[in-house]
C-alpha cells in the first residue's frame, strides 16, 4: 500500500503538467484508498470471528439440548481457541460426572427395588400368621395375645407402607412411572381422601373438613393425586392432637388450580422447613416416631410430575399449610 502511494506521488511530481496543486490531490486519495483497504481487511477478520462465535454457540446449545458429543472446533492457536478448548474440557468433565451419577443412581434404584421385592414374601406370610393369631385370640379371649397381635399388625402395616413407598419413589427416580391422566373432578377426589382417613380421625377425635366448588376439574392421574394429598393429610394427622382440625380446600384461578391442606397443629420448626421434602429426614424437634420420611417427598414428586409446584407455610404452635398449584392445561 505504501509503495503504491509513493508511486502515485512520484508520478504526480514528475509530471509538470499537473503542477503542485494537482499533485497534492493524490494525498487524500491515497489515504482514502488505504482506509478502504484496512476497512475491508477488518471487515473480513471480524466477519470470520463472528462466524466462529456463532458456530461455538450452536455447539454449546446442542450440548445443553442433550447432544453429549457436541464439541467446538479449536485446532488453531490463539486466545479464542484456548477458550474453546476449555469449554470442550468442561463438557468432557460434565459427561464423566453424569455417567458416574447415572451409574450410582441406577445401582441405588436396583438395590431398593430388589430389597422391596424380597420383603414382600415374608410380609405376606406374617400377615397370614397374624390373622391366625387374632382368630385364636377371639376364641380363647386371651387379652394379651390380642394386644400383641394388634401391635404386630401395626408394625406390619408400617413395613408394608415403607416397601410400597420405596417402590413408588424408585419408579419416579427411574423415570418409569406412567401417569394415566384424565379430566377428574377435584371434589370427588378430595372426598375419597377424606373417606380414607375418616376412621382414624374419628378415633383420634380430630376433624377433616373438605370444601370447594363441585365444578372444578383437573387433568391428572387420579390415583397419584389422591396419593399425594393423602400423604399430606396423613402428615397433618401425625402432627395434630385431639380436638384439632384439618381443612382440605381447592379453588381455581384463570391459569391454575390450587389445592391446600391446612391444620392447626403443632407446626414445623423453622429449621426443618428447608428439609421436610428430603427422604428419611427426621427432625430433632419432632416428637413423631411413626413417620418414615417418604410421604412428603413422594407427594412432591407426584405434584412435580404433573408440572405443578408445592409450597409450605408453618408457624410453631399455630399449624401448617401445604399448597399445591397446577397449571391449567389441555388434554394433549
Amino acid at each position: 500500500i505504501s509503495l503504491a502511494v509513493i508511486a502515485i506521488f512520484r508520478g504526480g511530481a514528475e509530471n509538470n503538467d499537473f503542477g503542485f496543486e494537482k499533485s497534492a490531490l493524490y494525498l487524500p486519495m491515497g489515504i482514502l484508498v488505504m482506509g478502504l483497504i484496512v476497512l475491508a481487511i477488518c471487515y473480513g477478520y471480524f466477519k470470520e470471528q463472528d462466524k466462529m462465535m456463532e458456530d461455538a454457540v450452536a455447539q454449546v446449545r446442542r450440548f445443553i439440548a442433550g447432544d453429549r458429543m457436541a464439541r467446538i472446533e479449536c485446532d488453531e492457536e490463539g486466545e479464542l481457541f484456548r477458550l474453546f478448548h476449555e469449554v470442550n474440557s468442561m463438557a468432557a468433565i460434565l459427561n464423566a460426572k453424569a455417567d458416574n451419577e447415572g451409574k450410582t443412581r441406577k445401582f441405588l434404584q436396583n438395590t431398593i427395588s430388589d430389597v422391596s421385592h424380597q420383603l414382600k414374601t415374608p410380609l405376606a406370610a406374617l400377615n397370614i400368621y397374624n390373622g391366625i393369631l387374632q382368630a385364636e385370640a377371639e376364641t380363647a379371649d386371651l387379652e394379651t395375645v390380642r394386644e400383641f397381635t394388634n401391635l404386630s399388625e401395626q408394625e406390619l402395616d408400617r413395613i408394608e407402607t415403607l416397601v410400597q413407598n420405596f417402590l413408588k419413589v424408585a419408579k419416579f427416580d427411574a423415570g418409569t412411572m406412567v401417569l394415566e391422566k384424565q379430566t377428574e373432578n377435584i371434589s370427588e377426589m378430595m372426598t375419597d381422601v377424606k373417606k380414607q382417613f375418616l376412621y382414624r380421625a374419628g378415633r383420634e377425635s380430630k376433624e377433616i373438613v373438605v370444601s370447594g366448588s363441585d365444578a372444578i376439574f383437573l387433568y391428572c392421574d387420579r390415583s397419584w393425586i389422591t396419593e399425594a394429598v393423602g400423604n399430606i393429610v396423613k402428615n397433618a394427622l401425625d402432627h395434630t392432637k385431639a380436638g384439632d382440625c384439618i381443612w382440605v380446600k381447592w379453588s381455581q384461578s384463570v391459569s391454575a388450580v390450587r389445592i391446600t391442606v391446612k391444620d392447626n397443629g403443632s407446626g414445623i420448626h423453622p429449621e426443618d422447613l428447608y428439609h421436610i421434602f428430603k427422604r428419611f429426614y427426621r427432625s430433632r424437634y419432632s416428637k413423631d416416631t411413626q413417620g418414615i420420611g417418604l410421604g412428603l417427598p413422594l407427594a412432591k414428586s407426584v405434584v412435580e410430575a404433573h408440572n405443578g409446584t408445592i409450597e409450605v407455610d408453618s408457624r410453631l404452635g399455630e399449624g401448617t399449610t401445604f399448597a399445591m398449584n397446577f397449571m391449567i392445561t389441555t388434554e394433549l
